[in-house]
């Protein structure tokens, strides 16, 4: 996954939190296009809308950007950083069984999950499905046993990426006959009608759509939050083959020569470009 681009009305506010906060470094700040990530690895690209409204409620969209860090005191430094910096955004946190994460909302309601893998021989899988759970995971004593003093006093140490995008959408169905049977992910788990989780390579999972606040909802109107989720693929070959494929089924697709995009059944905009 590539990084994900927001449309924000605040953009100072949200270069703090994100910088600040959740311990992204600023890579560039170009009039109103800030990048942020790790190392040369961009995380979030803020594009400043204020003309733009928010986002109706119950819309589809983002449900949350989620950010994989290498190592669990890399991980307990961002939430000790966010928890510290702004407490009122957390949100919860789980063990899901492949990871531990933890969760926030940024200053604009977009949300946020900081997470760490397992190793992927301690994941179960039957029948090619992913077993996932939601557990109990204490922030402070995960902090407590995990931060460091390198990671109190330096916490954007060490790399980061997207790990996974999380859309809300209206229904699950629609959305597996795009992401699968169009797109070629996976399905790796399902919740139900609820929701559905898919990836590429074994991963647990890259993407996940849920309907939990979206339920029956259609495309989405031009607003502030999600402006575009990033998938990257290994060659232009492997782009060539997803263009005809899109095309095969009748998904209008843009191109530039450098990447191909497209809209899923809610208007959420996807770009796939090479690594």
């Amino acid at each position: 996954m590539g990084a994900v681009t927001l449309r924000v009305g605040n953009l100072d506010a949200m270069i703090a939190y994100y910088r600040d906060a959740v311990t992204l470094e600023l890579q560039s700040h170009d009039g109103p296009v800030a990048v942020l990530g790790r190392g040369t690895t961009p995380i979030v690209i803020l594009q400043h809308a204020p003309e733009l409204a928010a986002p109706e409620p119950r819309s589809a969209g983002l449900f949350h950007t989620a950010i994989l860090f290498d190592t669990q005191a890399q991980l307990a430094a961002a939430v000790y950083s966010v928890g510290t910096r702004h407490p009122g955004s957390f949100t919860g946190s789980a063990d899901h069984l492949v990871s531990q994460a933890f969760y926030f909302t940024d200053p604009e309601g977009n949300g946020i999950e900081l997470y760490w893998d397992r190793d992927r021989s301690a994941w179960s899988w039957t029948h090619g499905q992913v077993e996932m759970d939601t557990l109990h995971l204490d922030p402070n004593a995960f902090i407590s046993e995990h931060l460091t003093a390198e990671g109190q006093a330096h916490p954007s140490f060490g790399n980061a990426i997207v790990g996974h995008v999380h859309l809300s959408v209206g229904d699950v169905g629609s959305a597996r006959a795009f992401y699968v049977d169009k797109l070629g992910f996976e399905a790796t788990a399902t919740l139900g009608p609820s929701a559905l989780f898919v990836s590429a390579g074994g991963y647990h999972h890259h993407m996940a759509m849920n309907t939990w606040n979206s339920a029956g909802s259609g495309k989405r109107r031009l607003a502030l939050g999600l402006g575009e989720v990033d998938i990257i693929v290994p060659t232009g070959d492997d782009l060539g083959a997803l263009g005809e494929r899109m095309s095969h089924f009748g998904v209008q697709t843009r191109r530039d020569g450098q990447t191909l995009s497209f809209d899923d059944p809610w208007a959420n905009q996807i770009t796939v470009r090479t690594a």
